[in-house]
């Protein structure tokens, strides 16, 4: 007999969330600049902005936060951290950050010089930004079936081994400092890499003598997909599978805040002592000390409890279900939707569900603010306003892909709020003949734009 899906755990403490009147929130998205980073969380009923330091952490985690050593160096949570980091990556040396992007500042502080190529699949915001900021060039290598999102493909975030050579072939190596592979792919709808296609990449890399770095924010994610999608694995443990997975790279980096299942922290991970010792200047400069890097002790010792939790099973089993039982709710009322269904994410297509409106007046951004409007959900634009302008034309980028994302916090949300998601979203695509236009940039950044941009409805 096969039972139906419940969560491994039980809620020991609630937080009220408000609701709000469909008036009150067209105001406040006005207030906001039509920028949906802008409201306040109050304003926001289900907040599916990101899943970035938004879950829940366990009762073992917090007992951790009460253990915590806050010593300037050298403290017994930073030890705990540093054991852990090393038990599932395998890599000798390690330097805790404060969160994800500044993992990137100080690794890309020591490794990306102006003119450089870091080739990748789909590079994330930061990720580009960090690289375009130090005046060198993102490469997406992703594989094209990545771009159709009716398209059924286990791992829409391999990299294509044929535009990768061509990376390596077509510039100068010494331009090619490492290559990213993110795990699993954000940018791409959350979809998986496989460990047949990491370790090509791998292989590839060394006849070239180019290092790999993951952005392993979620890399127990794509491990558990791994174990379910491809057939050499199934009989490993998710632990297993990530340790052969670092194995073909250099180092990592990560942002605790996803699958260290922890509200701040993130991580540097290396095999060579020598890129270490360049970095931990770096992290001096900018982070503090080596063995805190931004983060408190006790957050420390949370993240090492954390890092082993989310490679449990039966976490990743409902975690994962219950992302895929919203996209397929969805899916099943015909709403356009990247498939298959991401394991943090789903990603609403943009371009399906309101090709009516200009690309030009950010489509993907109107989807989402009227997402808010009518139900008080905060998703995010992975589109046009994303991509950035182009540093040399500044002109706008138009992505392949123009995607809503509704990031799902861990452990946080309920089956009930899922139906509530889909119920909004079935309700507007139902109307989405009327969607005629979007909006137009008042004021943006020169780069990462899309955190602070000013909108005005056109």
């Amino acid at each position: 007999m096969k039972l139906p899906y419940a969560e491994p755990y039980r809620i020991k403490m609630v937080e009220s969330i408000k609701k709000s009147t469909i008036e009150e929130r067209k105001k406040w998205i006005k207030e906001a600049n039509y920028n949906l980073f802008n409201l306040k969380s109050d304003q926001v009923y289900i907040d599916l902005l990101t899943d970035s330091g938004t879950g829940a952490m366990s009762d073992k985690q917090w007992a951790e936060i009460m253990l915590g050593d806050e010593s300037y160096a050298g403290s017994r949570s930073f030890e705990k951290l540093k054991n852990a980091v090393k038990d599932i990556t395998g890599y000798e040396f390690f330097i805790p950050t404060h969160q994800g992007r500044a993992a990137e500042n100080v690794l890309f502080s020591t490794l990306v010089k102006e003119g450089d190529i870091i080739p990748g699949n789909s590079h994330f915001d930061t990720t580009k930004g960090h690289i375009e900021f130090r005046k060198g060039k993102a490469v997406d290598c992703t594989i094209d079936e990545a771009f159709d999102t009716d398209l059924y493909h286990p791992f829409k975030g391999n990299i294509d081994l044929k535009k990768l050579e061509k990376v390596f072939t077509d510039n100068a190596i010494e331009k090619v400092p490492f290559i990213v592979i993110t795990v699993t792919c954000n940018t791409a709808g959350g979809q998986p890499v496989s460990m047949k296609n990491i370790k090509a990449v791998s292989e590839l890399c060394k006849q070239y003598k180019v290092p790999v770095y993951f952005d392993a924010a979620r890399y127990a994610e794509n491990c558990y997909f791994i174990k379910e999608r491809e057939e050499a694995y199934k009989n490993k443990s998710v632990k297993e599978i990530a340790a052969e997975m670092f194995a073909y790279g250099d180092g990592m980096t990560m942002s605790s805040k996803k699958d260290g299942l922890v509200n701040m922290g993130g991580i540097i991970a290396l095999k060579d002592e020598e890129v270490y010792r360049n970095a931990i200047t770096y992290a001096i400069m900018f982070e503090g000390f080596i063995t805190y890097g931004g983060m408190s002790g006790r957050d420390m010792g949370a993240l090492a409890v954390g890092l082993y939790e989310a490679l449990e099973y039966d976490y990743l089993a409902s975690r994962i279900t219950q992302v895929q039982y919203l996209g397929e709710k969805m899916d099943d009322f015909g709403v356009p939707v990247q498939k298959p269904i991401g394991g943090h994410a789903v990603y609403l297509d943009a371009n399906k569900f309101v090709p009516t409106i200009p690309k030009e007046e950010y489509r993907a951004q109107a989807l989402a603010i009227e997402l808010y409007i009518v139900a008080g959900i905060r998703g995010v634009e992975i589109g046009t306003i994303l991509a950035d302008r182009d540093p040399e034309t500044r002109e706008n980028r138009y992505p392949e892909l123009e995607l809503v994302r509704l990031a799902i916090p861990r452990r946080t949300y309920t089956h009930n709020h899922m139906e509530y998601i889909a119920s909004a979203l079935k309700g507007i695509y139902d109307s989405r003949a009327e969607a005629k236009n979007g909006y137009a940039i008042v004021w943006e950044a020169p780069i990462m734009r899309h955190f602070t941009v000013k909108l005005k409805k056109i």
